[in-house]
């Protein structure tokens, strides 16, 4: 994918995003995150603190494009089967929700990890 391409679906509203998230993920069976020198990875909290949410891609190109300039930030791959076995049940134990797809505006979904289970199950019964 060139630039020109993940230029024009990140200008995409964030329900399109998640969308085309869905469809991708359900179709490579991987979403990618990003983590840090340390191995940990990228977790967003709101300026109050009663919020945080963990970014996910739907491939390395475009979390590699949301980290440009961020220094040790890295994509890494997450197998579906694993997100479903080990990080939602992870995340939703310590309250973690998932942010979809962040594009170049300021739009995010933002869902539960069951929820965006289910979705990328229903999505994945289309193929």
């Amino acid at each position: 994918m060139n630039n020109d391409e993940l230029g024009q679906i990140l200008e995409l509203d964030g329900e399109e995003r998640y969308d085309y998230f869905l469809s991708l993920v359900g179709e490579e069976r991987e979403i990618w995150i990003l983590v840090n020198a340390e191995n940990r990875f990228l977790k967003i909290e709101s300026e109050d603190g009663d919020f945080a949410h963990v970014p996910v891609w739907p491939t390395s190109a475009f979390a590699a494009k949301y980290a440009e300039g961020s220094g040790d930030l890295s994509p890494k791959s997450i197998s579906l089967p694993d997100f479903f076995r080990k990080w939602v049940p992870g995340l939703t134990k310590d309250g973690l929700e998932v942010g979809v797809f962040p594009g170049r505006d300021d739009t995010l979904w933002i869902t539960d990890p069951e929820e965006l289970k289910r979705d990328l199950q229903d999505e994945m019964s289309s193929f």
